[in-house]
């Protein structure tokens, strides 16, 4: 066996062992994760309740237009190959052929559990060049506005549509209104994996229609790791944002660019390297005259990230502009999320740990919940607010539809 397959199959190995275990038998849950889960929803209304950062991802199965780029399925890709099979297993997806089916069946599922606000599912638009055209060989992987507009059209009580438009393309104002006009409550950008520059030039007649819509732009901030970003890092620097906020656009910063560090360009040349998150708190903390800075707080739990949450949670005057997300299928991976560097930090209770480990295997929305409203630092915790951000309340949510008696 040549020793590069033996190290993804090792590697696939551990990545398995490291997930959930299947869904487990339907069950009541202990009364200390009954009142842990009870007092999360303590303040917050389930029809304002929005979930801003859920990757809706597949393969194509089905029609459903996604993509994942051929080398993620190779083994001798690694690195790729791994992140691939982690993400499958962690979307409940054990039958490629029916990989979209499966993953949607999964999320579907989790979302119908009450109580439970709504997912703002994420497309994710391919790489494109200078020209404007679609570069599927750069692409990790993309999910077509088409597919989470469908998706958030047939169940309006679970999902809101969030899509994706990079502003080179030579269409990308018309995909704009049209996405508008289907429902969509904001667009996502991956600068440094989707090769976009938001301080260029390019994107102003796209954020000044942004602007004129009223929908926000979530945009990954800070190092990527979790989609290959290539030489693209430098995209992700917060700085970069200023250009869509001078322009009126609501910006959210994804993960409140938690990871890396970027060029201080407001210094004086060379401009020395700084931490991004201590970018984007300097940005959180300015007073723009014309657009609005949020922070993302998917993946601020995650063990490479945790370290920011004494900074986020101990100033109240950065609580009005945080807005929760879980980063979905990310939580579902088992070392992602570690409650004992949590205690470590300062910010959970040791007590809470096992509840939250039971909600994490009935629930990983439930998990992200609780786990969050449970965060303290210096007797400060997370608002009602960052979980029922005001931007998407302009979507109220429907009447949950009746499910037919089996």
């Amino acid at each position: 066996m040549r020793r590069r397959t033996f190290l993804a199959g090792a590697l696939g190995a551990l990545g398995a062992s490291a997930l959930p275990p299947r869904a487990r038998a339907a069950g009541p849950l202990s009364a200390e994760a009954r009142a842990l889960l009870d007092s999360a929803w303590e303040g917050l209304d389930p029809q304002r309740v929005v979930d801003a950062h859920v990757h809706l991802v597949g393969l194509g199965a089905g029609g459903t237009g996604c993509y994942v780029n051929p080398a993620m399925q190779k083994p001798w890709h690694l690195g790729r190959w791994f992140r691939y099979r982690v993400y499958l297993r962690a979307g409940g997806v054990s039958d490629e052929d029916r990989a979209d089916a499966q993953y949607l069946a999964r999320l579907t599922a989790l979302a119908e559990q009450r109580p439970h606000g709504r997912l703002l599912l994420l497309a994710l638009d391919a790489v494109h060049d200078e020209e404007g055209r679609p570069d599927l060989e750069a692409t990790e992987f993309s999910t077509p506005d088409a597919y989470v507009l469908s998706v958030a059209r047939r169940r309006p009580d679970l999902f809101l549509p969030g899509i994706s438009i990079h502003p080179y393309r030579r269409d990308a104002l018309p995909a704009l209104e049209a996405g508008a006009a289907a429902g969509a409550v904001l667009v996502k950008w991956l600068p440094s994996a989707q090769r976009i520059d938001p301080a260029s030039p390019r994107c102003d007649a796209f954020y000044a229609r942004l602007a004129e819509l009223g929908l926000p732009l979530l945009v990954h901030a800070g190092e990527e790791l979790a989609v290959h970003a290539g030489h693209g890092q430098s995209l992700g620097n917060p700085l970069r944002l200023r250009r869509a906020l001078d322009a009126g656009v609501t910006v959210i910063g994804a993960h409140c660019a938690t990871l890396g560090e970027d060029q201080d360009t407001d210094a004086p040349p060379p401009h020395p390297r700084a931490r991004s998150f201590d970018l984007f708190l300097r940005m959180l903390r300015e007073r723009r005259e014309r657009g609005r800075l949020l922070g993302d707080l998917s993946g601020v739990v995650h063990y490479n990230r945790c370290w920011a949450l004494p900074a986020l949670l101990g100033d109240p005057a950065l609580h009005g502009q945080l807005v929760n997300g879980s980063d979905y299928p990310l939580p579902a991976v088992d070392p992602v999320i570690q409650l004992g560097k949590l205690v470590d930090q300062g910010v959970l209770a040791d007590r809470l740990r096992p509840a939250l480990r039971e909600l994490w295997h009935r629930d990983v929305f439930a998990f992200d919940l609780a786990l969050k409203r449970s965060l303290t630092f210096g007797g400060q915790r997370l608002p009602a607010s960052c979980f029922m951000p005001g931007w998407a309340q302009r979507h109220p949510a429907p009447p949950a539809v009746a499910r037919p008696q089996e």
